[in-house]
């Protein structure tokens, strides 16, 4: 199938992926199905191949490429919004890396560290990247994780009726938090910011290979 929905309007396009989804169960043959929506990919594929210029960059199942990216343009191309990516330098103490980032050294999982580590990324420049939903305003987080706070100052807002979608940067980099609904912020507001540090994945700056998820 090559892109069988993609001239059909939100609402259809939803229900054809049902519709296709429940043929594939009960036929239970293979389906090569192409398609630029990472939404169809991910709902619709038990293995996904993703390629970039005809080259196949990672063969996963769509948890696995969602978790455990193989590389940045894997990183970015799943997941909706995309996930944030920053420059950030590595700062080894001992046998712990931290990310330096807008004036924060946040510090790594042992086995995150340990990567980085060992591959002599200390002082280097790295790209560190996190999903919008691993982006917490909620105070209770912001406590459990002090070394992983920072505070910005609100561009835009988006409510999705379950969700809000938080605009800001981060020095001169845009970043999407995907929280809450029931959250005060609004644009024009300076709030306080934690991120999920075992949800953070480093990658090479020059190669764009993931170094840690």
């Amino acid at each position: 199938m090559d892109e069988p929905l993609s001239n059909l309007d939100a609402k259809l396009r939803v229900q054809m992926r049902i519709e296709i989804a429940k043929l594939h169960q009960r036929l239970g043959t293979t389906i090569i199905y192409v398609t630029h929506d990472q939404t169809e990919a991910m709902t619709l594929g038990d293995r996904i191949v993703v390629m970039k210029d005809g080259v196949i960059q990672q063969v996963d199942t769509p948890q696995n490429l969602y978790e455990k990216p193989a590389n940045l343009f894997v990183a970015g191309f799943m997941g909706s919004p995309q996930m944030n990516f920053l420059d950030a330098t590595v700062k080894v103490t001992g046998d712990t890396a931290a990310l330096e980032i807008a004036g924060h050294a946040i510090p790594l999982p042992p086995a995150k560290s340990k990567k980085l580590i060992e591959g002599g990324y200390d002082g280097k420049v790295v790209t560190f990247g996190i999903r919008p939903e691993d982006v917490y305003d909620s105070e209770m987080y912001i406590e459990a994780s002090p070394q992983s706070v920072f505070e910005s100052t609100i561009k835009v807002y988006e409510l999705l009726g379950a969700e809000v979608y938080l605009y800001f940067d981060l020095e001169e980099f845009p970043i999407t938090a995907r929280v809450d609904s029931r959250t005060t912020a609004r644009p024009g507001d300076s709030i306080k910011f934690a991120i999920d540090v075992e949800k953070i994945h480093v990658f090479d700056k020059e190669t764009e290979k993931t170094i840690t998820n």
